[in-house]
């Protein structure tokens, strides 16, 4: 970063307000580089700002730091100690970010858990993280397994979930159990447990050292992020590009709005209440937000940043999106393991929509063939990267393949002559079919292009003449009928006979992750 560009960011990360940078040194000195520092700093710089807009209002940096300095003491006082770890099983509201924030002040790890778990995911993930204390959301406490999780159990929300359910306590009760006085400082800070996708199978629980993040200053260097935003993030705080955006808002004083669930039409009318800056989304709630009957009618003019991550960008989503609303798209490449790795500007999409952009500053990406031998530009290949956001490794044990120092990120993809990257997809996800490697993703693309399919996930079956054949899985438009045959005949009359799919499935909605990521092995 060079000078100029140093300047700039500090101005934008309101760091030049005499009251924010000594309050932001003094919180690091005591809470180190964790989600607690950033938060506290607020409280003590401008304690009436407000830090969380939710579905029941707002609460202020002051309010925010009480109430989890509170239940710190009010967890510890309920048997948590310091190198244990609690569970959070929250939607985003506010006493998501209060647990967080009191896991740090208390010296504890977080295992963030997945609000879309039925009863024996969340039972296996629990025991396999040995998670010590569980926040929960009250209408998700009924999937808690009590034989099997005798641990205390703190619930979000109605206190008649408490009444039910046995060994539970509501969230308040241990809030308001603890002491207003700061817990001792923490010995060191614990690193959370951010669990995979887990689209091939069961999550894995991937853990990051504590550490100050060099992706997050090359992300505010290249994305005019700043301290007086409002960032609205529809993607799940567990997720770990929620908790990014999260992590980055806190850094910069800014406020975050949030909901417990996503629908098009109530986002719409908040971004354009509130006057959002800063939209955080994963691809899918773009496209619903193109859906959306009211977008061209809803007033945007605030919104300065809409920043994309969690799974692949289809182009018409990229093209659509510049068209109607405006260059202000920003698309960023990483995955749970590696942090982010690049990012593409609106003139990087206006020029090349299928880009994940370029390296990040302090982020190395290179194509290697399967020998580990380094691709030149314009050749396919695995997709390696290297930078100081790596993880440590899956709890379960094991982690990514590690070449150079630099990690695999699990996708395929090229470097072009100017370093753009193009991800072509998962190496799981190739399909060979009549000896052709083809990627679900390019004919995904092309069958969103096409007038009344509104979603598609292409995936591979057994085929005794080619090996695997394509079958697409198609989700229309209310009132649009389309044949197996149209469909078809957009593939063969734009891509190459290999990659037509033999089948066309109609179906009324795709299996997703929370983050958007379609679950192939479910179809």
């Amino acid at each position: 970063m060079n000078s100029s560009s140093l300047v700039d960011v500090t101005r934008r990360a309101g760091l030049l307000d005499p009251r924010r940078l000594p309050a932001l040194t003094a919180a690091i000195g005591r809470w180190g580089p964790t989600l607690a520092a950033p938060y506290t700093a607020s409280a003590l710089a401008t304690p009436n700002r407000t830090a969380v807009v939710d579905d029941r209002g707002s609460i202020s940096c002051g309010e925010l730091d009480r109430n989890s300095t509170q239940l710190a003491n009010g967890l510890r006082q309920l048997g948590l100690d310091r190198g244990e770890r609690l569970g959070i099983a929250c939607r985003n509201h506010r006493e998501f970010v209060e647990a967080t924030i009191a896991a740090a002040k208390l010296g504890v790890s977080v295992v963030y858990l997945n609000t879309g778990f039925a009863a024996p995911q969340l039972r296996d993930v629990l025991a396999r993280e040995q998670v010590d204390v569980l926040v929960v959301d009250a209408e998700l406490v009924e999937l808690v397994d009590r034989e099997s999780f005798r641990a205390p159990v703190v619930v979000v929300g109605s206190s008649a979930a408490c009444e039910v359910h046995a060994g539970t306590t509501s969230l308040r009760a241990v809030r308001s159990s603890g002491a207003r006085r700061l817990p001792l400082r923490p010995s060191k800070p614990l690193a959370p447990v951010l669990l995979t996708s887990g689209t091939t199978g069961t999550p894995k629980g991937a853990q990051r050292s504590v550490r100050a993040d060099p992706a997050a200053a090359a992300i505010v260097e290249s994305i005019p992020y700043r301290f007086d935003d409002i960032v609205a993030i529809t993607s799940p705080l567990f997720h770990a590009w929620g908790l990014a955006q999260m992590g980055l808002a806190a850094l910069l004083g800014a406020t975050i709005t949030v909901s417990a669930s996503f629908d098009a039409d109530r986002t719409l009318a908040r971004l354009e209440h509130d006057a959002v800056t800063v939209l955080a989304v994963v691809p899918v709630i773009l496209q619903r937000l193109l859906d959306a009957e009211g977008l061209d009618t809803t007033d945007l003019t605030a919104l300065r940043i809409v920043a994309s991550s969690g799974s692949a960008l289809p182009i018409p989503v990229v093209e659509n999106w510049l068209r109607r609303v405006g260059p202000n798209l920003y698309n960023l490449y990483g995955s749970t393991e590696v942090g982010q790795a690049t990012l593409a500007t609106p003139a990087d999409l206006t020029a090349s929509p299928s880009t994940a952009g370029r390296a990040l500053a302090g982020s190395t990406v290179v194509i290697l063939d399967d020998a580990g031998r380094p691709l030149p530009p314009g050749s396919a290949g695995r997709i390696f990267v290297g930078n100081g956001s790596q993880f440590d490794g899956y709890t379960g044990g094991g982690g990514k393949e590690i070449i150079d120092g630099l990690m695999s990120t699990g996708d395929v993809g090229h470097l072009d002559e100017s370093g753009l990257l193009f991800v072509t997809g998962r190496a799981d996800d190739m399909i060979v079919s009549g000896g052709e490697n083809v990627f679900p993703g390019e004919v995904e693309d092309l069958l969103l292009a096409v007038e009344g399919i509104s979603d598609v996930a292409v995936v591979g079956v057994d085929d005794d003449v080619f090996g695997q054949g394509l079958v697409a899985h198609v989700v229309t438009a209310p009132g649009v009928r389309l044949t197996s045959k149209q469909v078809r005949a957009a593939v063969a009359d734009n891509l190459a006979r290999h990659k037509v799919p033999r089948r066309v499935v109609f179906c009324d909605e795709l299996p997703r992750t929370a983050t958007g990521k379609i679950r192939r092995n479910q179809l």
